[in-house]
């Protein structure tokens, strides 16, 4: 009866213990993603890049909208092939080549040839990625 009793009241401090009644005032334990280039681009990437090109390019609100859906697209199916491929295998990189491309494609024919070559050049895309990188923090 004793042993019953003990084991009865070791639960029910083990259960208590556990319970979050008592951990009111511990804050809860900080986990940090580390992203790599294998890891899925978060969910504000197409509408961070998309605002940061509309002002750089100086794209029309419809233009900056258009080029959103397109990013949008583009990162849909840029994940999808990243969860459906392993890393780095020939499928994968072929497979994010052929969305790349048709994304380009794209973008040129919203943005129009010369901005879409402005975007090409090494000074936009470094005035891009620090931008992003800015809002990233």
């Amino acid at each position: 009866m004793r042993a019953s009793r003990l084991s009865l009241l070791l639960s029910l401090s083990l259960t208590a213990a556990s319970c979050s009644i008592f951990h009111r005032n511990k804050p809860a334990p900080v986990v940090e993603t580390v992203r790599t280039a294998d890891s899925p681009a978060p969910p504000t990437a197409a509408r961070d890049l998309a605002d940061v090109m509309g002002t750089e390019l100086k794209l029309t609100p419809d233009q900056t909208g258009r080029v959103r859906t397109i990013l949008n697209g583009t990162l849909a199916e840029s994940n999808a092939a990243k969860e459906k491929f392993a890393p780095k295998s020939p499928q994968l990189i072929a497979e994010l080549k052929r969305i790349n491309t048709k994304s380009q494609r794209e973008l040129s024919a919203v943005v129009g040839p010369a901005k879409f070559k402005q975007l090409q050049t090494k000074a936009t895309q470094q005035k891009i990625a620090t931008e992003m990188q800015q809002r990233q923090k």
